[in-house]
């Protein structure tokens, strides 16, 4: 990078900053700051929740699976994430925005005190806080490890330099400036992606290679197969199950975006155009990607740094810069709705438990812990991501496909599934059964199992039996025992019906009761 590089990469953090003042004057409360008060355009939304999905792994970790196998990486990650949002637009978005809507919740948590009981709420918050920690200091060690290939910076300062700029916009501007962000990285990713796709596509006619041919050259020999290596079809299978519940609300920030619309049916086409996007936008970004063996010769064995290689090798200075600025735009996107989230699930459902002067908050207090949380959990992700190569983690790909996705599923079956009308027999027992199951299915399989079986056990088996189990319990559970109270069914009614009689028998959530006027009249979205 030369200093015109470096001008565009200063200039992107300057705008991301500004751009969280600004958001500031639109903040008042704490239903500003988590959900945008309920009035971001579908469009906006729809972009935001896509943009909240990348982060530099795909440019580190999944830039590898596309040197090493080819087109597996598409199918494996942006094809499932795509048809699970799809499925979702219907199943999840329009439920998910009557949680704030109907029950005036702030968290995507919330409502589970109601909806089974506060043990099982408390278990899904905490595994939830602890589980987003870790991912989140996989894409800062993502960002940290391309920043290096080109500035020469150690991983730790890369760390704390994307970290800090992060820190600054989404704890002064809440949601509304983790959207406004993400609008302005979903251009500049568009144009730093076309510029490489571009760019590869002249180097390889120079090499005398074909757009359509190039899968012929004998150094991508099998990378034009859909499923390969460890991405077997039991791995694409397990990736979308797993996919329709992260990408829908199971890991908490997909799920402000939808409760963050003004109604359902704007939650729903915010869902369509984000799975339009994870459709067809990916195509353009992996096929550089896919052909990094014609064009360089990665350093590292799992090829993480061929995508970074490519890039100071092809584009000219300036360009460089913004592709540099796309892969900062992905991870802080990423990171900056994933600490919104966390401090939502702990200002709304964690901290009311512990403390009883947080069940009292006014709006400037709650504004405030939210704005504290933040920083804390930003700060917490950090300091794990200066350990994400070491022995325990193993490395960037390992944390995200292996930790995140597998430990992800026990945790949100229970806070998906119990939005819908056929599992409202499953209670809180069928919810912390399963939860602690899956749970306790991933140690096994990863460690004890694994260090015992000949070559270990297959990725898509660690990833696939967790969620498995989870899914099992819950609904055997409910059959079994069923816990379907009047209160549990009204809840549920609430969730899934316009009518407003339904909303009026649902219990309201006790965060929300604190902040209701001691005249009974409506509740305030604080």
């Amino acid at each position: 990078m030369n200093g015109l590089d470096w001008a565009v990469l200063i200039g992107y953090f300057g705008v991301m900053v500004a751009i969280g003042i600004w958001s500031h004057k639109r903040v008042d409360n704490v239903s500003d700051f988590f959900t945008a008060g309920g009035k971001m355009p579908w469009w906006l939304s729809g972009i935001s929740h896509h943009m909240s999905g990348y982060s530099a792994v795909m440019f580190t970790g999944y830039a590898g699976i596309a040197y090493t196998y080819g087109v597996t990486s598409f199918i494996t990650w942006s094809f499932p994430i795509a048809l699970g949002i799809a499925i979702g637009s219907k199943l999840f978005a329009p439920r998910i925005n009557r949680l704030r809507s109907r029950l005036h919740v702030a968290s995507p948590l919330e409502y589970l005190k109601n909806r089974y009981n506060l043990s099982t709420q408390q278990a899904l918050a905490w595994s939830g806080m602890l589980l987003k920690i870790v991912d989140v200091a996989a894409k800062w060690a993502a960002i940290a490890t391309l920043l290096s290939v080109f500035t020469g910076v150690s991983l730790n300062q890369g760390i704390l330099i994307t970290g800090a700029i992060t820190a600054v916009y989404c704890t002064i501007g809440g949601l509304w400036a983790d959207a406004l962000t993400e609008l302005g990285q979903f251009i500049i990713q568009l144009l730093a992606g076309v510029s490489m796709f571009v760019a590869v596509v002249l180097k390889l006619n120079d090499k005398g290679i074909g757009f359509f041919d190039a899968f012929d050259q004998p150094a991508l020999h099998g990378h034009g197969k859909p499923l390969v290596g460890p991405y077997g079809t039991v791995f694409l299978l397990a990736f979308l199950f797993i996919k329709l519940f992260e990408y829908n609300g199971g890991m908490l920030n997909q799920a402000q975006r939808y409760m963050a619309t003004a109604g359902p049916k704007e939650a729903e086409r915010s869902a369509r155009l984000s799975a339009a996007l994870w459709l067809i936008w990916p195509v353009v970004l992996f096929f550089p990607m896919w052909m990094s063996p014609l064009l360089v010769h990665a350093q590292k064995p799992d090829g993480s740094d061929s995508y970074g290689l490519m890039t100071e090798q092809l584009l000219p200075h300036g360009l460089l810069g913004l592709v540099v600025v796309g892969f900062f735009s992905h991870t802080m996107a990423m990171c900056s709705s994933d600490a919104n989230a966390i401090a939502a699930v702990f200002t709304r459902d964690v901290a009311p438990v512990l403390s009883s002067r947080a069940r009292s908050w006014s709006e400037r207090s709650g504004l405030i812990a939210a704005r504290v949380t933040t920083v804390v959990f930003l700060g917490l992700s950090m300091a794990v991501a200066t350990q994400v190569n070491s022995p325990t983690f193993k490395d960037i790909i390992t944390v995200v496909i292996k930790w995140v996705a597998g430990l992800m599923g026990p945790i949100a079956i229970p806070m998906m599934l119990g939005l819908l009308r056929p599992f409202r027999r499953s209670g809180p027992t069928a919810a912390l059964t399963s939860w602690a199951a899956g749970l306790l299915a991933f140690w096994l399989v990863n460690y004890p199992i694994n260090w015992n079986v000949d070559g270990g056990v297959p990725l898509q088996y660690q990833v696939s039996i967790p969620l498995a189990v989870s899914l099992v319990l819950y609904i055997l559970i409910g059959y079994l025992k069923p816990e379907d109270t009047p209160e549990r069914l009204a809840i549920i009614e609430t969730v899934n019906t316009d009518d407003d009689s339904a909303a009026a028998t649902a219990p309201v959530p006790a965060q929300a009761q604190a902040q209701a006027p001691a005249g009974g009249g409506e509740v305030l979205r604080d």
